[in-house]
């Protein structure tokens, strides 16, 4: 709604799936006139100050978006545009490498409101999972309201029309119920899947290092396998007597054997004996001999 749109004040409000919620009674303004809460009265829960951005005229009422659903809608239309501008600059970069230092720096400055948003984004999880766990508690207690009318109208303390109106407003407040959990669980969804985007868009180097991986390895298995060569056994060289047939055998010619007593006298032969000096007692010619040649 415009800032200067005032025409709300006395209508009523209802929440997005049309249940009553309570009605305008005034505004807070800023010190420069735009208002910054509405005042609702809420009955019992007494008066309530919403966000003036949680509101939307249309005709005569007042439409009351829960700030889970606007936090939620804002960080994943940041996330995307953060997310598409690293995309493209990694194309950019890809295109041109000349640009590669002043990208780094544009790049940090992504990443770091990445970060930023994570932790928002830690933040809005958190509120989800309560909205969730709210709408759990409400679920049981429709159920169980739903239940003891039919107790009720079945012992006869209610009437059937009674029983039957009890039934219509719990089933519709059941399906609010139902369209609000599919909602969050559909915008928790869109979370992690961005989160994916963001792994892959802030680690292009991993992805490229992968594909690099995956190229080798298909190379290597398209590369020709070198047969293995066995030596040729040589044709003309002769066979090893092992390997002499029977028939080739006998055409060989036998070597005569030495007779058996000339094998056993070479096997026995004695060594020779050792030659001894003769003394002069065995050999008086030869010592008459040395005499005579002394004397002349």
């Amino acid at each position: 709604m415009p800032h200067d749109d005032i025409d709300i004040i006395g209508k009523n409000v209802k929440d997005m799936y049309g249940t009553f919620m309570g009605k305008v009674i005034g505004t807070m303004t800023d010190i420069d006139g735009s208002i910054q809460t509405v005042g609702v009265d809420c009955g019992s829960q007494g008066l309530q100050q919403i966000q003036f951005d949680q509101l939307v005229s249309q005709g005569d009422v007042v439409i009351f978006i829960p700030k889970w659903r606007l936090d939620s809608q804002r960080l994943i239309r940041e996330k995307q545009l953060t997310l598409r501008r690293l995309k493209a600059l990694i194309d950019i970069v890809s295109d041109n490498d000349d640009m590669k230092d002043d990208a780094e720096i544009i790049h940090e400055k992504y990443k770091s409101k990445l970060v930023t948003l994570d932790e928002t984004e830690r933040q809005i999880k958190a509120k989800l999972d309560e909205r969730l766990a709210e709408l759990d508690e409400q679920l049981k207690s429709a159920k169980l309201l739903v239940f003891d009318a039919k107790l009720q109208h079945k012992s006869d303390e209610i009437s059937a029309a009674t029983f039957e109106t009890v039934k219509t407003c719990t089933t519709q407040l059941i399906e609010h119920i139902t369209h609000e959990t599919a909602e969050i669980s559909n915008v928790q969804k869109r979370i992690s899947d961005l989160n994916i985007d963001a792994q892959t868009a802030t680690t292009p180097s991993q992805q490229v290092l992968q594909d690099s991986a995956v190229t080798y390895l298909d190379k290597s298995e398209q590369s020709p396998t070198v047969p293995t060569v066995l030596p040729e056994a040589p044709i003309n060289e002769p066979i090893p007597s092992t390997f002499i047939t029977p028939t080739e055998a006998e055409e060989i010619p036998s070597i005569p054997k030495a007779p058996v007593e000339a094998e056993a006298s070479v096997k026995f032969k004695e060594p020779p004996q050792q030659v001894k000096p003769v003394t002069s007692k065995d050999s008086p010619d030869d010592n008459d001999w040395l005499a005579r040649m002394e004397a002349q």
